[in-house]
């Protein structure tokens, strides 16, 4: 597989682009694109999940974009290390029954040479919201691009 630039070590500027690369990919909710940013042997633990390698990527965001629709997604920078970053983020989306969730999180990733992701771990916490509550409604605008998550 070929090199997913910016590579590691990562700098503020390259810790930025790897954190908004993926916030674009994820708002495709395409897991086999996605997918293509994880090492063939990717290790995750999302949420109580544990899965290894692509394929059980791609399972696993197929089942996840099944069940959270109409899922818009911002991440933030929150620190980075050499290989490392570490991101907060926040999602909505609606359940089959029509409800609506944010979901509060935060990720640890670490990097190989190539600039694939080789390890992931995601906590996350859901919250009932109302429909007049939302706050995310697709993919990052160019406006949106400078500002930081809210707390609530």
């Amino acid at each position: 597989m070929s090199a997913r630039p910016p590579l590691p070590p990562f700098t503020r500027e390259t810790a930025l682009q790897k954190v908004r690369a993926a916030e674009d990919a994820w708002n495709t909710r395409d897991p086999h694109k996605v997918s293509l940013a994880y090492s063939e042997d990717s290790v995750w633990r999302n949420r109580d999940t544990f899965v290894t390698g692509r394929a059980a990527i791609v399972e696993l965001l197929t089942a996840k974009w099944e069940r959270e629709r109409e899922y818009a997604l911002r991440k933030d920078l929150w620190s980075f290390d050499g290989d490392r970053i570490a991101v907060r983020f926040q999602y909505e989306s609606r359940d089959a029954d029509g409800r609506w969730w944010r979901s509060y999180g935060n990720e640890l990733w670490e990097f190989d040479g190539q600039g694939l992701m080789t390890r992931r771990e995601a906590s996350i916490d859901d919250v009932r919201i109302e429909e007049k509550d939302r706050r995310l409604f697709g993919p990052r605008s160019d406006a949106e691009r400078g500002a930081s998550l809210p707390l609530r």
